[in-house]
C-alpha cells in the first residue's frame, strides 16, 4: 500500500529542537511492518515520488528509487534528474529502518552530508488520491 510520509529535521547541533522547515514529503510503498516494499515499488514506481523542502530554498520534485546492491543488497535513493546517471541523495540503509511516526531515518544529501529526520507522518493513500 502506498503511503505519505512527511520527514522533518531531527536534532542536531544547528538545530538542538530539530525543524520543521528542512525535510522531505514521499508517496512510498510500505509492507505491514512499515518498511519500504521493492516488490510494490516495482509496480507503481511512477507514483513514488518525494518533495524536498529546505528553509527558504525552491522545493525540488523527484523520485524515489531503488537500486540493486548496497547494504542489505538494496539502496534506496532520490533522484531529482533521470537524464543524470547519479542519483541525487541516498538513503542510509532505507531498507532496515520502519516508516512509522517517531521512528529515524537518514537521507546524505549531494553535498555527501548525513541528516537524520524524524517521520512526523505516515499515513495511507486512499484509491481516491493517487489519481
Amino acid at each position: 500500500m502506498l503511503y505519505h510520509l512527511t520527514l522533518h529535521l531531527a536534532r542536531s547541533k544547528a538545530y538542538p529542537e530539530g525543524s520543521s522547515k528542512f525535510g522531505y514529503e514521499i508517496t512510498a510503498p510500505l509492507d505491514a511492518a512499515g518498511m519500504l516494499d521493492a516488490a510494490e515499488w516495482k509496480e507503481k514506481r511512477a507514483l513514488c515520488r518525494v518533495r524536498r523542502f529546505w528553509g527558504d530554498e525552491i522545493d525540488r520534485h523527484g523520485y524515489l528509487i531503488h537500486r540493486p546492491g548496497g547494504s542489505g543488497g538494496a539502496t534506496w535513493a532520490i533522484d531529482y534528474d533521470p537524464e543524470r546517471a547519479i542519483d541525487d541523495e541516498a538513503g542510509y540503509r532505507l531498507n532496515k529502518h520502519r516508516f512509522a511516526v517517531g521512528e529515524y531515518v537518514s537521507i546524505q544529501d549531494e553535498d555527501d552530508e548525513l541528516h537524520t529526520f524524524q517521520v512526523v507522518e505516515a499515513r495511507p493513500i486512499e484509491a481516491a488520491e493517487k489519481v
